[in-house]
């Protein structure tokens, strides 16, 4: 099998193009064909000479994910099904608004977690994804964009299949390429990276003191409801990702999104939103408010408008910013928590 050519880094490129007695700068000219025009077909790379090109052909590939599936809904979210090279399906989806245009991406085919209210943990995880195919998926759902739009993409967000810090070096070698001037030259302040609490992986993001946004997918303020509908409470507690998130925040002085889906009569009281204040008062934070998705065999509902304002307005007059992100694509099963490759 030929080996997929998105795999050397550029030092790699490098010693190769060496092996193949060809000057250094050709490194530079395929790493400019792979990640900032995203070109697929090594013969069309036309700067490099032609034997160099039919070689390079004869022993590697490029392994892109391609589009197999689209749907758009009544709301303008367009929803697509990536098939990989080994015939897998992801899904991402594209999310238009007055000012902004965003790629919701994927980092797994499937998930471990088993969120008891998400649809994607209803399957299993098969592997984690690899930056080409994080990236591909950013290349795609921009084309969507402005083929449907006219508009670039402005935003990514990780909150698609799996969990973005249980893959976390393909993640960040794909935000590498997706923001480097010598890929996309996207803006790393324009793209949100998801986790459902992964404590040392949010340690080693403070690390890494990255310039994009995280969000916590939180969902119940304390450790016993939070217990019942999201299984890795039992392994990062409220207060073990808490003190990450405070290490978080030293390093890199980013407040922190705290991504909360209300339930009906489960989470969505005056009391929850107290134990939640308390959260938000040890590290900066914003809070989003996210509307329940149906999810099929789920028997966990979304709050009615009186309580979530209750909820809304009582972090608000204690100072806590608090907004609530409108579900978008729910017809076409693209909406938070729905990714389930139906």
């Amino acid at each position: 099998m030929k080996k997929d050519l998105r795999t050397l880094s550029q030092l790699e490129l490098e010693e190769l193009f060496n092996s193949l007695n060809q000057p250094k700068f050709r490194a530079k000219q395929l790493y400019d064909w792979l990640w900032n025009k995203g070109l697929s077909n090594i013969l069309e790379m036309t700067n490099l000479p032609k034997e160099l090109r039919e070689h390079l052909n004869t022993e590697f590939e490029i392994r892109c994910a391609h589009t197999a599936i689209e749907q758009k809904s009544v709301d303008g979210t367009i929803k697509l099904g990536f098939e990989l090279f080994d015939k897998r399906i992801i899904e991402g989806v594209l999310i238009p608004a007055d000012k902004r245009m965003t790629a919701c991406v994927s980092s797994q085919v499937g998930c471990t977690l088993s969120c008891a209210f998400c649809a994607t943990g209803m399957i299993k995880r098969e592997r984690n994804l690899n930056p080409g195919e994080i990236y591909d998926q950013v290349v795609l759902l921009n084309k969507v964009a402005q083929e449907n739009y006219g508009h670039h993409l402005s935003n990514i967000v990780f909150m698609g299949m799996g969990e973005p810090l249980l893959n976390f070096d393909n993640v960040l070698s794909a935000i590498e390429k997706i923001t480097s001037p010598q890929g996309l030259g996207m803006a790393p302040r324009r793209i949100t990276l998801s986790t459902v609490g992964i404590a040392r992986g949010i340690r080693r993001l403070a690390d890494e003191n990255k310039d994009f946004k995280l969000a916590w997918s939180l969902h119940a303020p304390t450790n016993e409801k939070r217990d019942e509908i999201m299984g890795i409470n039992r392994s990062n507690s409220i207060e073990e990702v808490m003190d990450a998130l405070q290490y978080f925040y030293n390093k890199t002085k980013n407040k922190v999104t705290f991504e909360y889906i209300l339930f009906d009569q489960f989470n969505d009281s005056i009391e929850d939103a107290k134990a939640l204040l308390k959260l938000c008062k040890q590290v900066p934070a914003f809070v989003n408010i996210i509307e329940y998705n149906n999810v099929e065999g789920v028997t966990l509902h979304k709050a009615n408008k009186t309580r979530r304002d209750a909820f809304i307005q009582f972090l608000e007059k204690n100072g806590v910013t608090a907004k609530v992100r409108v579900s978008r694509g729910e017809d076409i099963d693209a909406a938070c928590g729905q990714l389930a490759n139906k």
